[in-house]
């Protein structure tokens, strides 16, 4: 049956609820495949209570949280407006606010380089290049609850391959839960199957490092419609696990900011439990080698402190003690820019035998100003305490590292990342150091021809609005045919005869000349370039 899947950008969860709200379109895979441009993000609607009153969020005021208050987040917590890290749109803040911000004593930062380099640079979940070829190959494919209910009914004619509109499943016809199953299993299936590839394009441009996507399989760990992954994508798994062992790949994951082991909520901490399963039975399933899966960490935030940072902690070591030994195998910790500072955590970690990872962008952002100051000259002084949490439990370490935007005066614009960051930080010079930014495997290609770094000269510059990897579809349109063209030294277009053919693992690779390496800001030319439509002038004759 042909997977019909929808975008994983607009995809939020209820935390503590049982459903998920979905804003994306239910799209055809075909429909899917031609999308381009840029999606609008949907308006942010009014929070309603379960008394049905409309509350709006009070963006530029930190206060906090009742104790009976509906928890959403780490940043309501905080009061704050939950921003996207890699989004490019505008922040707008007070006056005031930019002022007292903009003349805070200026960061002090190292002088250090790690060069030469000799660890791996890694991107999160996407790959730009990728995701825009023609068929794209990515592992976030999505569906609606919706849809899965709806594919519990059989086709309207189970023989022919489902269709958009002219055979969508019956309605009428008796519902099958096990039907349902096999339709999001198969969505998910697809999603591994793109991750090989994923890989071996890593491998070919020296990129050794990737974080999963934590959507590969979606609703896994629902409350209702959740489902193990194995046995059915146990040797799909195995078989990215194969891939990623011989390349010598690390992968990790990263579950989302509403998995909160520190939260007062019981729903939200089963809710979270559930989710590091499914995070932990994924990896598991890889079937690394030793060291490989003992590298395969979750990474996870502490959340919000809902008013009260030592009870939250201790709830956090409450129900960390709860966990499996598996989860406790990978769990680690990182800081964040909201709440939780690197003094706040360390001691935690070395407590309860936690690795820490070290975010840099967000250390600049929450930090103890009482023991440092901003910037990453004075946090090194702790960096032995750090690498202890990781050697004692024989993982190799790994640190997260972005850069805010130019225009950024806040600490909330801050947040936001530069779509590239121009530097390393002064990380050891073997460190496996995770860039986060938008522009994801491009971000690591500008930090390796900045800084002369191994694999710097393996890839080259796209022509733009042009691809010659991509599986192109000769266009059906009837065209004049020349008299070359009629002798048959020329092949006609129109009829797709003489089209370059790629092969299947050539897809998406980058060609002879490894053109795959896009311009700051020039994303629209990994795209067919727009048709541009003329005005007449004048009144029509």
């Amino acid at each position: 049956m042909p997977i019909r899947a929808t975008r994983s950008l607009t995809r939020k969860r209820d935390v503590g609820e049982e459903a998920y709200d979905d804003k994306s379109p239910d799209l055809s895979e075909p429909a899917l495949e031609m999308m381009s441009g840029k999606t609008k993000r949907p308006a942010k609607r009014p929070r309603v209570d379960k008394e049905g009153i409309h509350r709006t969020r009070a963006s530029k005021s930190r206060q906090l949280p009742k104790p009976d208050a509906e928890i959403t987040s780490k940043r309501e917590d905080q009061g704050g407006e939950d921003i996207d890290p890699e989004s490019g749109a505008d922040i707008d803040e007070d006056i005031e606010a930019v002022k007292r911000d903009a003349a805070r004593p200026p960061p002090v930062n190292s002088g250090y380089l790690p060069l030469p380099w000799k660890g791996r640079l890694g991107y999160a979940c996407i790959n730009t290049y990728l995701r825009t070829s023609t068929p794209p190959v990515f592992s976030s494919r999505t569906c609606r609850i919706a849809s899965i209910l709806t594919h519990r009914h059989p086709l309207h004619d189970p023989t022919q391959p489902e269709h958009a509109t002219h055979n969508r499943p019956n309605r009428a016809a008796p519902a099958d839960i096990a039907r349902g199953c096999r339709y999001v299993e198969e969505i998910g299936l697809a999603n591994v199957r793109d991750v090989a590839r994923m890989l071996r394009w890593n491998d070919k441009y020296g990129i050794r490092f990737m974080r999963l996507s934590s959507d590969m399989f979606p609703f896994a760990s629902h409350g209702v419609h959740g489902y193990k992954l194995a046995p059915f994508a146990a040797g799909a798994l195995a078989e990215v696990g194969r891939v990623a062992a011989g390349l010598g790949q690390r992968l990790t994951v990263h579950p989302g900011q509403y998995t909160q082991l520190g939260s007062p909520r019981q729903g939200v901490v089963e809710n979270a439990v559930r989710d590091l399963e499914y995070h932990d039975e994924m990896l598991g399933l890889l079937k690394l080698p030793e060291q490989q899966d003992r590298d395969a960490v979750m990474v996870l935030h502490l959340g919000g402190t809902f008013g009260d940072k030592t009870a939250t902690i201790e709830r956090f070591k409450t129900n960390y003690a709860a966990l499996s030994a598996s989860i406790k195998k990978r769990l680690v910790l990182e800081n964040d820019d909201v709440s939780w500072s690197v003094h706040d955590l360390l001691p935690v970690c070395e407590e309860l035998n936690i690795p820490l990872v070290l975010d840099f962008h967000h250390h600049n952002i929450i930090f103890d100003a009482s023991q440092v100051r901003e910037g990453t000259h004075d946090i090194v002084a702790l960096f032995p305490r750090i690498k202890a949490t990781w050697d004692r439990k024989g993982i190799r370490q790994k640190m997260h590292y972005s850069e805010p935007r130019p225009e950024a005066v806040t600490a909330h614009q801050r947040r936001r990342h530069n779509p590239r960051p121009s530097s390393l930080p002064p990380c050891p010079d073997d460190m496996d150091l995770m860039i986060e930014a938008k522009d994801k495997e491009q971000a690591v290609f500008g930090l390796m021809r900045t800084l002369k770094l191994p694999g710097w000269d393996r890839f080259a510059d796209i022509i733009p609005y042009e691809r010659t990897d991509d599986k192109r579809i000769a266009s059906k349109k009837a065209v004049r045919r020349t008299e070359t063209q009629a002798a048959g030294d020329i092949g006609e277009v129109g009829n797709g005869i003489g089209v370059d053919e790629v092969a299947e693992d050539e897809i998406g690779m980058g060609g002879a000349e490894n053109r795959v390496y896009w311009p700051p800001g020039m994303e629209e030319w990994l795209r067919p370039k727009k048709r541009e439509v003329r005005k007449r002038e004048g009144p029509p004759t």
